[in-house]
């Protein structure tokens, strides 16, 4: 069988191109042309207007004061250029720069948001096609063509208005069309400071200037001069990107039964042929490739932002990111790394799997996401990172250009864009006290972590990848408490199989020395999900197939990750705990495959871990309740107070409107924890808290007062713990938590503040 290229099979509109460029064309002499910027936009629009047969051409541009303006018109009335004006909600102009998408009327008095502009004297014109004019996916202006015959305008035209509004927003754009004084009262980027409210994905402060994550396309490279050429160009570029892809997705040979649906989805729309059409007959209409892409990205982007179907409205992410590869491909750049300047600001919709990893990470020096969670893949890596992140930034790419300065503030969960001087300068101040503060924490990081009153507590670090190992002995860890080995599974294009789990798991071991290291099992599922691993649609993931659910259905994967871990240890202490276990019987399970891998190892003369722990994580309420039975079957237990908190107060931690809703420091939640401690004490189990509460000084002083001796954390967190404890007087401390506990407030942080004050506790 002859393997057919992308483009073969795909009519040729010869008349169609034929127009279509020689308008491009006379759009581009009328650039070249030494006129005034009125005579140009003038002229462009009766090029337009008479390339369309079209009584109306008009072009409206986006003002700072966020109005539309009436700039130039061919069969309007000319004395309303530069007077009609309408707001971005206002009218049939002002409804397409809202929504972003064409808007095509066969009537146009019809339609609801139609507003009458005496002025303009459209009066006789029934017919409306307008379409955004597209800067980044930001509407900067609309372009309209109008007829008097009451008549819908075909696919075709609205195709080629798209195409011409594409390039007229990146020649006004770059002042070609335009004279850049005649744009400073243009929005045509965002000019102003403002300050967005987000959500902290991770803690710290840092200024610096915008990265895009998406590939911009420059305005000196949207006309081709030899189609022929340049659909070879991206031919060549598609063929490229789909053997990419391909050869990720062979990668996933290795297990067994899943059908890997959404590895599959983003490799069907590599090889979608209504995508490959759209990107053909735009270069054969006279744009670039890259051009091309970038205006069959900006239609999808609208059309599933607009999606009902959330699944669909996910797919955009895919769909971006395949664009995104395949500019990068046809710049003839490593689509696995991007070169950034110093202090970069990385600002993107979200984040995949294996994003961050395209960047320098001494350079990146913080995160704004418009979408994403706290638990995702991103945000979980800027913190191991201790990278500044703050997600959830409503209209965030709207509102940021390439180069902007911005403030990432992950201690309030807000982004300062193009801040004012004494914004930078306040943040400055703050960036120089956090990093004297790091100084200070490093003078104490080999000193014992003693209460007053002479109490020794463990502090640990929670990691999740090999770099995590160098941060550890900056930071002063006393070893790792909780391993987050699915963090390995993520950033892979495929399943790890046994040879690369067992050389991660080595380094880490090797690393930590004689330090001790907690090797949690794979949590996947729920918010963390794997591109090449089928997983169904779930109504509330959280509560679902997840953790070691997934592990017991699945036993091969668990029981490989075991064998790796076991294989690893070469007669060394190992640890292993498993999370989200929920009933006894899970845990038994989860323990038989523990013995059955050792067993395995036994008979064929391989070296046993020469102390061997098991686990369990404690973040379901329902061993709270049966925690006499649990505890004598493990060897130590860890409470995951982010999951323990979710489901004590039924609350997707996940979900703005949720995750502050309600405090870790009420009366609910430490009446469990003191439940877990006094449990562990009196059946001599070890306990430790993972949760991300142990690295916040407070919290860690109510863990300490509760009895809790060994904590682990984020890195960003030891420091400011350590001094904390250094002066706690526990006992004192413990007494007052425990009268505390009884009160009928839904917090008690406001009281647990005044306690540290009169306890002198330095925080």
């Amino acid at each position: 069988m002859v393997k057919l290229g992308p483009f073969e099979g795909i009519p040729k509109p010869f008349l169609a191109v034929r127009g279509q460029r020689g308008l491009l064309r006379q759009i581009r002499e009328t650039m070249e042309e030494g006129q005034s910027a009125q005579a140009r936009l003038d002229t462009v629009v009766r090029i337009i207007a008479s390339s369309m047969v079209a009584e109306v051409c008009s072009i409206y541009l986006r003002r700072t004061s966020e109005e539309l303006e009436l700039f130039a018109t061919e069969g309007l009335n000319a004395d309303a250029v530069h007077k009609t004006r309408m707001r971005l909600s206002e009218g049939l102009v002002g409804e397409v720069a809202r929504a972003g998408t064409p808007l095509n009327l066969m009537d146009a008095t019809s339609h609801p948001s139609f507003s009458y502009r005496p002025e303009t004297g459209e009066d006789p014109y029934r017919s409306f096609l307008g379409v955004p004019l597209l800067r980044g996916g930001r509407t900067i202006g609309v372009l309209v063509v109008q007829n008097m015959a009451a008549r819908r305008y075909e696919e075709e035209e609205v195709e080629d208005l798209q195409i011409i509004a594409m390039v007229l927003a990146e020649i006004v754009t770059a002042g070609d069309l335009v004279g850049i004084e005649e744009l400073k009262d243009i929005e045509l980027a965002p000019s102003r400071s403002e300050r967005l409210k987000g959500s902290i994905f991770a803690d710290g402060i840092s200024l610096g200037v915008v990265i895009l994550h998406e590939v911009p396309v420059t305005s000196d490279h949207l006309l081709s001069d030899d189609s022929t050429a340049e659909e070879v160009r991206l031919n060549d570029a598609i063929v490229l990107l789909r053997d990419q892809i391909d050869a990720m997705f062979e990668g996933t040979h290795g297990l067994a039964g899943p059908t890997f649906d959404v590895l599959e989805t983003y490799r069907m729309f590599a090889h979608s042929t209504s995508w490959v059409r759209n990107l053909t007959e735009a270069v054969r209409n006279g744009l670039t490739a890259e051009a091309a892409v970038d205006r069959v990205r900006n239609e999808q982007r609208a059309k599933l932002n607009n999606a009902r179907d959330a699944y669909m409205r996910e797919r955009l992410h895919d769909l971006e990111d395949l664009a995104n590869r395949l500019l990068r491909v046809l710049a003839g750049k490593n689509t696995t790394a991007r070169e950034i300047p110093d202090n970069s600001i990385l600002v993107a919709r979200d984040l995949g799997p294996a994003d961050l990893l395209e960047y320098d990470r001494s350079r990146l020096k913080g995160i704004l996401l418009e979408e994403g969670s706290a638990s995702n893949h991103a945000a979980i890596v800027a913190r191991a990172l201790q990278i500044p992140c703050v997600g959830r930034l409503q209209g965030l790419r709207d509102k940021v250009s390439q180069g902007d300065t911005v403030v990432v503030d992950g201690e309030t969960g807000e982004a300062y864009l193009r801040p004012r001087p004494d914004i930078i300068e306040a943040a400055t101040t703050r960036i120089e006290l956090r990093a004297a503060q790091r100084a200070e924490f490093s003078k104490i990081k080999d000193v014992e972590a003693v209460t007053r009153d002479g109490d020794r507590i463990t502090l640990l670090m929670n990691a999740g990848l090999e770099f995590d190992i160098d941060i550890m002995n900056e930071a002063g860890a006393e070893g790792i408490g909780l391993f987050r080995t699915e963090f390995q599974f993520m950033v892979s294009d495929d399943l790890p199989r046994l040879k690369r789990q067992t050389e991660l798991y080595e380094r880490i071991m090797d690393g930590a020395g004689d330090r001790p290291v907690t090797f949690r099992t794979l949590d996947l599922g729920g918010d963390k999900i794997l591109p090449y691993m089928e997983m169904e649609r779930e109504e509330n993931p959280a509560l679902g197939w997840r953790a070691i659910r997934m592990g017991l259905d699945r036993p091969a994967l668990l029981r490989m990750q075991l064998r790796a871990l076991i294989t690893a240890a070469r007669g060394r202490e190992l640890r292993i705990m498993f999370p989200m276990v929920a009933s006894i019987d899970e845990f038994r399970q989860a323990r038989e495959m523990v013995d059955i891998e050792c067993a395995w190892a036994r008979r064929r003369g391989r070296v046993l871990p020469a102390l061997l722990r098991v686990g369990a994580m404690i973040e379901c309420p329902s061993l709270l309740f049966h925690l006499d039975a649990l505890l004598p079957l493990v060897d130590f237990a860890s409470v995951g107070t982010n999951d323990l908190m979710q489901y004590l107060f039924a609350a997707d931690r996940t979900n703005p409107k949720m995750s502050d809703r309600y405090d870790t420091l009420s009366p609910p939640f430490l009446t469990a924890l003191s439940m877990i401690q006094k449990a562990a004490r009196e059946s001599g189990t070890p306990v430790s808290v993972c949760g991300e509460i142990a690295g916040r000084p407070l919290e860690a002083f109510v863990l300490i007062a509760l009895g809790f001796d060994r904590l682990s954390m984020p890195p960003a967190g030891l420091g400011q713990v350590k001094r904390m404890i250094l002066s706690c007087d526990r006992e004192a401390a413990s007494k007052a938590i425990t009268k505390l506990m009884s009160s009928s407030n839904g917090s008690l942080r406001n009281e647990i503040l005044s306690l540290a004050r009169k306890l002198d506790l330095d925080m």
